[in-house]
């Protein structure tokens, strides 16, 4: 019997894990809350953990398109605009890892992937379908959407963000929260841009309380920027998106260097994220539940210190499409299998980011620490060996 696999959520996470699964000749059905599919952000980075698993799934071409591979990261002196130490990108990365480090709008990774799901077809997108309620019993679990439709199922797999709906009715007592850190993103033509801004790149700040990261992104004609800053919730921190005042921007960077800031006053147009998480993974049980479970934001929403959130979720998809199809026969099984094989590496990304995230934005004794450490051992120190070797 042909085992029917629901998928809550058309991000990347879901559409991820639509693709994955169609690899693996599972056909799937993905509910979208949303009328009109999209994805809001800025820029991400991809690891070459994360590309490994992307252009095995037959995107290279599709990537090469949009995406932009960076020859190295840089980090400097939000203070002072010192460079403090490099890491080589390029082709050092695929001589060590296996896989190029890219860059690239989200909108554009999400495209790709939207694109390879229709031509794969093996999966059916409903738009305008959210979720009202979820249940289980021995032999299947049933989805109601807001319509009064009901489908039953053999799994469900709940990729359907950090507010998911589906999480609500499994982890009643994991309620996102925000965390005190905001993030302001923008992104502007490169050559709108005087030549001294323009970057091709990763180039990261780090000040007090605060850094900031900029890099290029579809195919090099856009160059994305994010400030991250720690502060108060804005009044809706459920408002995934917002508008951001620039001028509020700068009044918070008003001791950087004038290098940071005139990147901050090219760029014309601010949106502000408040950055909302959950406590971080326990055990397998946080992502398991029977024939449930939960994938990327829904079950692990991390601090994008270590610019991984969308590279865990598409690593959770590859390893759930291959549990479900070589794993027991057993649908209940085959998903705690799953998060048995996922729930360690995501926690210790999660632990990862937030200690990246009080380095970076240290100050006194322990910032000078970091930045001597930083010009002897930059190499060593930027590199992340466990992360870019993948799972």
């Amino acid at each position: 019997m042909e085992r029917k696999i629901l998928i809550a959520g058309a991000g990347i996470g879901g559409l991820a894990t639509a693709l994955a699964c169609g690899q693996q000749g599972m056909a799937t059905q993905v509910f979208e809350k949303k009328q009109v599919l999209c994805e809001v952000g800025a820029g991400v980075q991809l690891g070459p953990n994360v590309l490994r698993l992307l252009e095995a799934w037959g995107l290279r071409a599709a990537l090469d398109a949009v995406a932009c591979f960076p020859q190295r990261l840089e980090v400097r002196s939000a203070l002072t605009g010192a460079l403090l130490g490099t890491l080589p990108l390029g082709a050092r990365v695929v001589q060590r890892y296996g896989a190029r480090y890219a860059t690239m709008a989200r909108v554009d990774l999400h495209t790709v992937l939207h694109r390879a799901v229709q031509a794969q077809g093996m999966a059916q997108v409903h738009l305008g379908q959210a979720v009202a309620r979820v249940s289980q019993d021995g032999n299947a679990v049933e989805l109601l959407t807001e319509d009064q439709r009901k489908r039953r199922a053999n799994v469900l797999i709940a990729a359907d963000g950090v507010w998911s709906h589906v999480r609500d009715f499994l982890r009643r007592e994991a309620q996102a929260r925000f965390t005190g850190h905001l993030a302001y993103r923008a992104m502007a033509k490169q050559s709108d841009l005087p030549e001294s801004l323009r970057s091709d790149c990763v180039t990261v700040w780090l000040g007090p309380s605060m850094h900031a990261v900029q890099y290029p992104v579809q195919a090099g004609s856009m160059l994305n920027t994010v400030v991250l800053v720690e502060g108060a919730a804005p009044e809706h921190a459920q408002a995934w998106e917002q508008n951001a005042v620039r001028s509020e921007l700068l009044e918070q960077l008003s001791g950087a260097h004038g290098s940071l800031q005139d990147r901050v006053r090219s760029m014309a147009q601010w949106r502000l994220w408040p950055l909302c998480g959950l406590p971080h993974l326990r055990g397998p049980q946080d992502m398991a539940f029977g024939r449930i479970a939960l994938l990327g934001d829904a079950a692990h929403p991390m601090l994008p210190y270590l610019a991984q959130g969308a590279g865990m979720a598409i690593e959770d998809a590859a390893a759930l499409a291959q549990c479900l199809q070589q794993g027991p026969s057993d649908d209940a099984q085959a998903l705690l299998a799953y998060a048995q094989k996922r729930w360690h590496r995501n926690a210790r990304v999660q632990a990862r980011a937030q200690r990246n995230g009080k380095i970076f934005h240290a100050t006194g004794l322990t910032a000078w620490a970091r930045d001597t450490a930083m010009g002897v051992l930059g190499r060593r120190i930027l590199d992340v060996p466990w992360l870019y070797q993948g799972p």
